[in-house]
């Protein structure tokens, strides 16, 4: 799923945000740069890299990224194969450049991923492999991990592998050129089949009850002595590449539980009561989720170009919570989907990015290959689970902390309003709220006889930007209760 990026706008990069964010970063220990011996061994493995002997050159990838990406982890290639599509997707090749128990190696896994925030990222490389030598630049000479999915005229898998291969992308994309040369007829032929290709893996999430969160980045601008947040819509050519990422994970999945070896993203289906919140969230928002319509339907109906979807979207994150690895060695574990995707699946396409997928390419190419899993892969699954879940809470730390300074910064020019909001939750003598307009989740002492979805006034006394934390009293708490 794709991530959503929120950043700084040059109009607020000099404020009081800017200065609790850097202060954030700092609280959390995160780190500023590598090393010397990691820098070095980064450079020298850049510079010593041998590219494997398959050449897949000839081959038109492509890359489809924001604007301004240089950490390019994959390119496309589409092509059709009877009434269906052949589906060639590049990853990165991580493992060629990050030598096992190396200082670069050691060094992520004590990062296990790039952290993003919106005054910048944090990356797991060093920007010689990163962003240069395992970064898949259009027409540079790049090693991959090469998968081969061959899809049927619905877009249902047919079979899949995966090899390396020496590739040349052809051209960088950003999603508006892509969708621009879609709209109008241009796009070469393996971009012009990812519409193809795209909604018909859409369809097969339909089908098996899957959904995608797909939330709009975000740039937090400074107007007029008042900040606000800009979403930028969600194009369908994002959607579209996002599911050659979802393709290939469940592929990733498949190869590793048929050999019963290899590591799992999982994640339990959500609870009545996290439901029942994003539900009044949605009625808060005033775009109210239906009774009997199924949760990755709802999500599909939204307009990702209007404000009050890209609210709801980001409130459905609340239900992808739970999330983890689980490695097996032998043994597939009983219940190995993730829920969300409503299938098994595996992180596998992002290695400049995250650590776990390295070990994804690694296991499922030499099971591909029918080789063995290379020792220092296998030995070492174990461990990912808990590296990944310790980076996993560093970045949610991140996230939160950021989310809060945003939100009091969004009401910071606002102390005295009033402001109408609905009750989500109910816990301890607290209660959690929907604010609209802006687009704020707050919590407050809870006003005698509230429930989940009675509607409040509330009385913003405090937005503190240094700290990120907002104070409302509710107004005339024992008549403002609306039901």
């Amino acid at each position: 799923m794709p991530d959503r990026r929120t950043s700084i706008a040059p109009s607020a990069a000099q404020t009081e945000l800017a200065r609790s964010l850097a202060d954030l970063r700092a609280s959390l220990d995160l780190p500023d740069g590598f090393a010397p011996p990691v820098e070095q061994e980064a450079r020298r493995a850049a510079a010593d890299q041998v590219l494997p002997d398959a050449d897949l050159t000839d081959i038109p990838f492509l890359t489809i990224d924001p604007p301004g990406s240089t950490d390019l982890d994959q390119a496309l290639h589409i092509e059709r194969s009877g009434a269906g599509h052949r589906v060639r997707y590049a990853i990165a090749d991580v493992p060629a450049l990050v030598h096992p128990g190396g200082a670069v190696d050691e060094e992520a896994r004590r990062r296990g991923q790039t952290l993003y925030a919106p005054d910048g990222r944090v990356p797991l490389h060093p920007a010689a492999i990163g962003e240069e030598a395992g970064s898949l630049l259009p027409n540079a000479l790049r090693s991959a991990y090469v998968w081969d999915i061959v899809l049927d005229a619905d877009g249902l898998e047919v079979s899949a592998s995966v090899a390396r291969a020496r590739i040349r992308s052809r051209r960088q994309w950003t999603y508006a050129e892509a969708q621009e040369a879609l709209d109008s007829g241009t796009a070469p032929e393996p971009l012009a089949l990812l519409a193809e290709v795209g909604p018909a893996r859409i369809a097969q999430e339909r089908a098996r009850g899957g959904a995608s969160l797909n939330r709009p980045d975000e740039e937090i601008v400074f107007r007029a002595g008042a900040y606000a947040i800009e979403r930028r819509a969600t194009l369908p050519v994002e959607e579209w590449n996002a599911q050659l990422s979802l393709l290939t994970g469940m592929a990733a999945a498949r190869v590793m539980l048929d050999a019963k070896v290899g590591i799992l993203r999982t994640m339990p289906a959500p609870g009545a009561e996290a439901v029942e919140a994003f539900r009044a969230q949605t009625v808060a928002l005033g775009l109210p989720w239906p009774q009997g319509v199924d949760y990755g339907e709802y999500l599909r109906t939204l307009d990702h170009g209007e404000q009050r979807a890209a609210a709801v979207l980001q409130a459905a994150a609340g239900l992808f919570r739970g999330a983890g690895y689980v490695a097996m060695d032998g043994e597939a574990p009983a219940d190995p989907d993730q829920s969300a995707i409503a299938a098994p699946y595996a992180h596998t396409t992002a290695p400049l990015r995250r650590l776990v997928d390295r070990w994804a390419l690694v296991v499922c190419e030499a099971l591909c290959a029918g080789r063995p899993v290379p020792d220092w892969a296998r030995e070492s699954l174990v461990a990912l689970p808990s590296i990944m879940g310790a980076s996993n809470r560093l970045a949610a730390k991140l996230d939160a902390g950021a989310l809060d300074r945003v939100e009091a910064a969004l009401l910071a020019s606002r102390i005295g309003a009033v402001f109408d909001a609905t009750v989500l939750a109910v816990r301890n003598g607290t209660v959690t709220v929907q604010l609209a307009d802006p687009v704020v989740t707050a919590s407050l002492p809870r006003p005698d006889g509230v429930r989940p979805g009675d509607r409040l006034r509330l009385h913003l006394v405090a937005a503190d930007i240094p700290s990120g934390t907002i104070r409302f009293d509710a107004v005339d708490p024992a008549g403002g209760v609306a039901r």
